[in-house]
């Protein structure tokens, strides 16, 4: 038996730090928090202490019950949990759950798992930090009081269902503020003037004039005022310069970087820094801090000094500039610079090449510029700012750009180029000039990237907090992504050229929202509510606020039971208030009376979503309904697209012996032809499908559907989902990938297609007892499933299924089984 006991949060870190450790020690993990508050009450105690009542997760108790036993037998327990506030209560709650000797605990941190990292934590532990352990526990328990405690004031006073939170609610606040923004938003037209110059040799540049002209008549008698003059440079400077590397990665630059480069959401780029610092490839990827070690600033100069040579080398100190940064921890970079690659998963390596480029680059030289400023003069015109300019940079040496440049959100800044030679008095050639109608940029929505910078800049939450922030405002449905490409907008193109004026219009894209954060209906509806009544909560100074206050707490600057108390004394009062004398909020707006009956027509969110009514409940007739489309929305939707609604569902007529209809669905718009609902393609307005359409609609679905082999006297059928292209046969969706030609499937690899997945569903059969109907399969994640009929149990991946018996699985099916609703009888009115 081992003589020390190593324990840390992940089963992947626990393989990586085994490699490192004698055969002294055993590793072994605790899989995240073995307690927390429980599901199904407050479990803080507000009518004293507000000590936390903490239970041990029912799925944890045998993780618990090994650890214990390990522990018992070891001479020395090593918690090994991560370095930040959440590690250090894993590693507390280990303690007490376990009933550790505090003799014979020690605490160990690292910011990366490496070899040197874990011994010299073995040669420097320490006890368990208290101040970090009250600041997570100050977190958790705010966070589950306004959880807690708002929630069921929105079931009551919004709808059922719903949840607010502390940082969610918060986050929300600013997408729809900037939503109602771009809604208040009227764009100005100007026009632009830029030009194309040629030099006495032949080369040509781009110029523009620095002022925008406000009306079409004043950009026409600027381009008349050019029909007979003549250009010359009258001022020409040349000036060096120089463009500095970014600091290396933070948690949120890593998300917007990751984001702009590679595309990824928050989650993806966190659940992939996850994997790289588990595998011991990067340091610890929760970090506010900028700074570089000693030890890696001299591994980042060797690598750069034999890579690159020594001129590119320039080691570098950098200081953060989020609020509250823990400046004695490291930024996220490789743990080895020689590694300028690492063989891992696609997306794992593409991240970790993101990461390695920008620290190397974080200590590399400037980038040496010289940029030229030139300035063109119109013989026509004396005005200042009627001068064409023209600004160009050439690189005279590469430094750090030889490696890496910051991305940016800025979807206005243009690269400058490069411009010829050219000397003060040197008389130019005009070849054209226009000037083009542009229109002003309402606020740009958020993205997920955007959004963590803002929380970032306001000191609204910490590193931890933004990945599953983000990931729970989608998931609650407050918040969702743009999926519009935008529409098309004319504009108009003066143009001067050889002595005349033409005049024409071009289009261009405007408005695409794809990814872009959009807030919903009941996004909105929530928002308006808890900032009209919760005003404090929302607040975007006393958020930021509580962060230092944690902080604080953290530094052992402030009690945090003091905190809490000071917080609920206002907060509950101001809950018990609203709770009970409130108006229900739905969001509700009148359009008008409706022509037909001379009823209210209003939209308003009621209990399956958005929609319009006519009629209120104090008509003698009641109220007709009818749900809004997807892309319409309560705040926006006019009186004649609410009106429009109820022309839907529309028969069309009949085809092949059934009725075709037309309606609106949660999904979209679509046909109905039997029991097959068929989608109409984007752009298509189902008040505008008449018969013939719809029948081309269901002809193209026939085709889609016809077979196109059988197999085992099976059809084989193609079709894509949600999830891409796919085959089905047997009832089983077998996805397609890229190695094959979808388009042209030979029987060859429909054969294979399926004989592989028939051979994956074997594999992932643990147990099957055909008779009773129940199996046991692997799942994602390292987890299995126990199946019978419609009924999945998830087990957790710390439970051993290979020697589960069949009374066993029926055992925890029986246990999982949905309850049957009750419906309660009505109450009997007296006479």
């Amino acid at each position: 038996m081992a003589k020390n006991l190593v324990i840390v949060e992940s089963p992947a870190k626990a393989k990586t730090i085994e490699k490192f450790l004698g055969k002294d020690f055993k590793v072994e993990s605790s899989f995240g928090h073995i307690a927390d508050l429980p599901s199904k009450e407050l479990g803080v105690d507000v009518d004293g202490d507000f000590m936390p009542k903490y239970q041990v997760s029912k799925d944890k108790k045998a993780v618990v019950k090994k650890l214990k036993d390990l522990a018992k037998k070891a001479e020395m327990v090593w918690l090994a949990s991560d370095e930040d506030r959440e590690g250090e209560a894993i590693a507390w709650h280990l303690a007490e759950a376990l009933n550790l000797d505090k003799e014979k605990t020690k605490r160990i941190v690292f910011h990366e798992i490496t070899k040197t990292a874990i011994k010299k934590a073995i040669e420097n532990p320490r006890s368990i930090d208290y101040d970090l352990v009250d600041a997570q526990q100050a977190r958790r328990v705010l966070d589950r009081i306004v959880g807690y405690e708002l929630s069921p004031v929105l079931w009551r006073k919004v709808k059922g269902g719903l949840s607010a939170g502390r940082v969610q609610s918060v986050s929300v606040r600013l997408i729809v503020e900037r939503e109602r923004d771009i809604e208040r938003f009227k764009p100005e037209a100007s026009y632009r003037v830029d030009a194309e110059f040629t030099t006495q040799n032949g080369s040509s540049f781009r110029a523009k004039l620095p002022k925008n002209f406000g009306t079409e008549e004043d950009a026409i008698k600027f381009l008349k005022n050019n029909i007979e003059a003549s250009y010359q440079v009258s001022d020409l400077q040349k000036k060096p310069a120089k463009k500095s590397p970014a600091a290396p990665f933070t948690t949120s630059t890593l998300q917007q970087e990751a984001s702009r480069k590679l595309g990824f959401s928050v989650s993806r780029t966190m659940s992939n820094a996850q994997r790289l610092y588990e595998s011991g490839l990067i340091t610890y990827m929760r970090t506010d801090s900028v700074n570089l070690s000693d030890e890696a600033k001299k591994g980042a100069q060797a690598e750069i000094e034999q890579a690159y040579g020594s001129q590119y080398s320039n080691p570098k100190n950098y200081k953060g500039k989020s609020k509250g940064a823990q400046e004695a921890h490291e930024a996220i970079r490789p743990t080895n610079f020689a590694n300028h690659t690492v063989n891992a998963e696609r997306d794992q390596a593409r991240l970790y090449d993101l990461i390695w480029k920008r620290a190397i680059a974080s200590q590399m030289s400037d980038a040496q510029l010289e940029r030229t400023n030139l300035k063109i003069q119109i013989n026509t015109s004396n005005t200042v700012s009627e001068q064409f300019t023209a600004n160009g940079e050439i690189i005279t040496f590469d430094g750090f750009l030889k490696v890496y440049l910051e991305g940016t959100d800025d979807e206005d800044l243009e690269q400058e180029g490069l411009l010829p030679a050219l000397s003060v008095g040197e008389q130019l050639n005009n070849k054209f000039i226009t000037a083009t109608q542009r229109f002003t940029r309402p606020p740009a929505r958020f993205t997920e990237a955007s959004l963590v910078k803002q929380l970032e800049e306001l000191g609204i939450g910490r590193p931890s907090t933004y990945a599953p922030t983000i990931s729970t405002i989608q998931n609650r449905n407050y918040v969702e992504k743009g999926s519009g490409e935008g529409m098309q907008r004319e504009y108009q193109q003066l143009r001067f050229e050889n002595g005349s004026i033409s005049d024409k219009l071009l289009t261009e894209k405007v408005g695409a929202d794809k990814g872009k954060l959009m807030p919903t209906d009941i996004g909105m509806i929530v928002t308006d509510f808890l900032v009209n009544h919760f005003e404090t909560i929302l607040d975007y100074n006393f958020t930021a606020k509580v962060e230092e206050d944690f902080d604080d707490i953290a530094e052992g600057k402030e009690d945090w039971k003091s905190m809490m108390k000071e917080f609920y004394k206002d907060f509950h009062p101001k809950v018990e208030d609203v709770k009970e004398n409130a108006q229900r909020e739905s969001g509700e707006r009148i359009l008008g009376t409706d022509p037909k009956t001379g009823r209210q027509v209003s939209v308003r969110l009621g209990r399956f979503g958005p929609m319009v009514q006519i009629g209120t409940v104090e008509d003698e007739e009641k109220p007709m309904f009818a749900s809004l489309s997807p892309d319409q929305q309560l705040n926006t939707i006019t009186f004649e697209d609410a009106m429009d609604l109820f022309q839907l569902p529309k028969d069309l007529g009949e085809y092949e012996g059934e009725t075709l209809q037309v309606n609106n669905g949660r999904f979209g718009p679509y046909v109905k032809f039997g029991k097959k609902f068929i989608s109409l393609p984007a752009g298509v307005d189902p008040l505008s499908v008449e018969l013939d359409l719809a029948i081309e609609l269901v002809k193209e679905k026939q085709k889609a559907d016809a077979p196109i082999y059988r197999y085992n006297d099976l059809d084989v059928i193609k079709g894509k989902g949600r999830f891409g292209p796919f085959i089905k046969w047997n009832n089983m969706f077998i996805n397609v990938n890229k190695k094959y030609d979808w388009d042209n499937l030979s029987e060859e690899d429909i054969v294979q297609l399926i004989e592989d997945k028939i051979q994956k569903e074997k594999d992932k059969l643990i147990h099957h007892w055909e008779a009773e109907g129940i199996r046991v399969e692997k799942a994602r994640w390292g987890r299995h499933n126990v199946i019978k009929g419609k009924q999945k149990v998830e087990l957790a991946k710390t439970v051993d299924v290979s020697e589960m018996t069949l009374s066993e699985a029926q055992e925890l099916l029986e246990k999982n089984a949905p309850k049957k609703k009750t419906r309660k009888k009505a109450a009997t009115k007296k006479k």
